[in-house]
């Protein structure tokens, strides 16, 4: 994908300092662009732009730290973009986390609804004018195809009742094409696109963060996984090839357009994710 000329086009990289995102970041360096790096480690961060700068010979990338499961944290780092940045061409939402215990963020939330969907989703909406303005532009968000099987459980969204780390992972990547698909629908006649990708199987430090034997499994695991270099072909792909200009609300899997799940296209069921999203997010509309 580095035939593509990004001059001139500002990009942002949500969990930018290590695995897909970094190798995102790298990729769209190398092709011109201006990269804004988010990490929620302001050290990890600084050392992925020093090496992204060093190996892509750009110098415009740049870090700005938030933490994607607090919405203070993501507002503060939208103000800090646009008030650097006038336009915004490229939004990918790549950062998101697996955990195997229910854990809560400072906003009262379960953590893997608000890391994966609901983080993505607030920062998607705050963006929405800067990146009209900038039409054409794009926003590719990074799903799974673990949304297969799963279910949005309305009467159980924050698992509360009942928790899985692997249903709850699969639950917030479908609420992601859910969200993607209306999304899409709002986005029409707009120069905005946006879709879904799928990455494949990755080898890079997702589930570590959970320890002991979640954690041995993943890294025995991803001797057989895809390298974050060759998943990241594929976001780029979605991410900036000309042969997708004017392509959106779909679902990208190894740089394919394919059907997702029977359940990603329950319209209704897309709508009240949008309103209950909107709601946990305090956004007014």
């Amino acid at each position: 994908m580095s035939r593509v000329n990004m001059a001139d086009k500002i990009c942002l990289v949500t969990g930018g300092n290590s695995g897909i995102g970094k190798s995102v970041a790298l990729g769209l360096a190398k092709m011109g662009a201006t990269v804004v790096v988010v990490s929620r480690n302001r050290e990890k961060g600084q050392t992925a732009v020093t090496d992204i700068i060093a190996k892509s010979a750009n110098k415009n990338v740049e870090l700005i730290q938030a933490d994607m499961s607090s919405q203070n944290s993501i507002h503060k780092m939208v103000d800090e973009f646009k008030a650097r940045h006038e336009k915004l061409h490229l939004l990918i939402n790549n950062a998101g986390v697996y955990l195997t215990r229910r854990s809560e963020t400072e906003d009262g939330l379960e953590s893997t609804f608000a890391i994966n969907h609901l983080g993505p989703f607030l920062l998607t909406s705050l963006l929405l004018d800067i990146l009209k303005a900038s039409a054409p532009s794009r926003i590719v968000n990074v799903t799974s195809d673990a949304h297969k099987g799963a279910k949005i459980d309305f009467d159980d969204l924050q698992g509360e009742r009942r928790f899985s780390g692997w249903q709850a992972y699969g639950q917030s990547k479908l609420a992601m094409i859910l969200f993607t698909r209306e999304l899409a629908k709002k986005l029409e006649n707009t120069g905005v696109t946006v879709n879904s990708a799928h990455p494949g199987v990755v080898r890079t430090n997702f589930a570590k963060n959970n320890g002991g034997v979640v954690s041995l499994g993943f890294r025995f695991l991803g001797l057989f996984f895809i390298s974050p270099e060759s998943a990241a072909r594929r976001v780029l792909y979605v991410a900036t090839s000309p042969d997708l200009e004017g392509v959106t609300g779909k679902y990208f899997t190894k740089m394919h357009e394919v059907r997702s799940s029977q359940e990603s296209y329950d319209d209704d069921s897309a709508k009240r994710l949008w309103q209950v999203s909107g709601e946990l997010a305090h956004l007014s509309s």
